[in-house]
């Protein structure tokens, strides 16, 4: 499958474990990151490549009772690219009826994080900044898509878009997020 989606039922998807309710859905378009089509002319990215960041993501999952619990899913997986979703519960809300930046921000860390750990070594935050552009209400679905901006040796840089489901207008733009990520120098998936 060369959509960037971590099928039901692959190696990837199995070791998720028992997160059926937010595991990785079928069947999702995305698109390869120009660097990925740039590498890899216009076949798309080298599955060998698509192999290690859905297996590096399926581990993740399994591990991330954070992401999990503020019920994000992941939806796709591709090397330098990731799509979370969540959807603004009431405990998300703060006292001016709007979600709480905090929870947008940890929407779009998730979807970087994921981006960033694509490549099979363990990848951390170096930091990251993000501007509010509109708020997010009481059941608003986001969508947090992080793309690979540069990476050179250990560190890289990434953009994540967060925005409301949907098409036109109703798909404005809630938040934009810039991460700095630094390579821990250690497998994600043991050898």
């Amino acid at each position: 499958m060369s959509d960037g989606a971590i099928p039901p039922g692959s190696a990837a998807e199995t070791s998720a474990g028992s997160a059926a309710q937010t595991s990785p859905e079928a069947g999702s378009a995305s698109e390869t990151s120009p660097e990925a089509d740039n590498a890899a002319g216009d076949r798309g990215p080298d599955p060998s490549a698509t192999e290690i960041a859905r297996r590096g993501a399926a581990a993740m999952w399994a591990d991330d009772a954070a992401s999990r619990g503020l019920g994000m899913r992941l939806d796709q997986v591709a090397p330098g690219r990731a799509r979370l979703q969540m959807v603004v519960t009431a405990e998300m809300v703060n006292g001016h009826a709007i979600a709480h930046g905090g929870f947008v921000a940890t929407l779009a860390d998730s979807a970087f994080a994921f981006a960033c750990n694509t490549y099979g070594e363990v990848t951390v935050a170096a930091g990251f900044d993000i501007v509010f552009l509109n708020a997010a209400r009481l059941g608003d679905e986001l969508v947090a898509e992080a793309v690979e901006r540069s990476r050179r040796g250990r560190s890289g840089v990434y953009d994540v878009t967060v925005r409301r489901a949907g098409e036109g207008a109703s798909a404005e733009v809630v938040a934009e997020f810039r991460g700095r990520s630094r390579s821990l120098g250690r497998p994600i998936l043991p050898a």
